[in-house]
């Protein structure tokens, strides 16, 4: 893969990944074949921004957990009220890095 395009594609969406993993990142769109290269161009990341903004509104029911996909803990949250507000309150520090960790995930599975 050509590098200016792999610069190009972090410039644009390092926010969707925790800065640890970046290098990881490039290295493995680096080696990667065209075919792959344009259904990741495709591939929608969930924006952490917007996550802890719909948990800061609405976290108490789970509606940010039901939005990156986990719908375990989306359910869990919605029957206890947010853990009857703490759990809540406790994913206001948590559901940004959540979302990077799933846009991870979804990255890993487009690459392999």
């Amino acid at each position: 893969m050509d590098s200016q395009k792999v610069d190009m594609f972090l410039m644009s969406n390092s926010k969707f990944f925790e800065a640890h993993h970046l290098n990881s990142i490039r290295e493995t769109l680096l080696q990667m074949d065209d075919n792959k290269w344009s259904m990741l161009q495709t591939a929608q990341f969930k924006d952490p921004t917007t996550s802890i903004i719909v948990s800061l509104l609405a976290g108490s029911l789970g509606i940010d957990r039901f939005m990156i996909g986990d719908t375990g803990m989306g359910i869990g949250k919605l029957l206890t009220c947010g853990g009857f507000g703490i759990w809540a309150i406790v994913d206001w520090f948590l559901i940004m890095g959540a979302t990077r960790e799933k846009n991870m995930q979804t990255f890993q599975q487009l690459a392999h």
